[in-house]
């Protein structure tokens, strides 16, 4: 079993709140706009990290993450890019991986909408956290923290942070 904090959008934005859920998990996916380095670091200090880049990322995130990334875990493919579409909706690029990889789970951000969609169309299981960081028009701070056990998503659990006025 691995659990798993999923978050997106960060902005150059990392509190405590975040690193407590940070400590609660075995590893952290970001799906970009991670907007300074600090923030990997901060993750990175506690636990492994995941991630690619966003639009706003600077060449230092450039340079340690890529814009596409495909891995495994427990079993389970999973494709994940900071722009990338809905079900129906997938842009060029990300539905040419998805239809070469397919993926099990495919997560992206750019939205800093969270929604969670099972794509029938795919046989995937989209998700996309919201945004954890304080800019941006959202107004809830929002990740997600879930299992895969079993070649299964599991105990999924929407964390909304506090209002972005801090």
């Amino acid at each position: 079993m691995r659990k798993v904090l999923l978050l997106s959008d960060s902005h150059g934005y990392i509190d405590q709140k975040i690193l407590k859920y940070v400590d609660e998990v075995d590893e952290v996916w970001h799906a970009g706009d991670i907007g300074h380095i600090k923030v990997s670091q901060s993750i990175l200090k506690l636990k492994p990290l995941k991630a690619v880049y966003g639009n706003i990322d600077d060449i230092k995130i450039r340079e340690k993450f890529e814009e596409d990334l495909t891995f495994c875990c427990e079993g389970l493919k999973i494709y994940m890019t900071h722009i990338g579409g809905y079900p129906g909706n997938y842009n060029r690029r990300a539905k040419k991986i998805i239809e070469a990889f397919k993926p099990n789970i495919f997560i992206c951000g750019h939205s800093h909408i969270l929604k969670i969609i099972n794509d029938k169309n795919n046989s995937l299981l989209h998700m996309n956290p919201g945004a954890c960081g304080i800019q941006g028009f959202h107004k809830k701070r929002t990740m997600i923290k879930f299992n895969i056990e079993n070649l299964k998503v599991k105990s999924v659990n929407i964390i909304e942070l506090s209002n972005k006025i801090i």
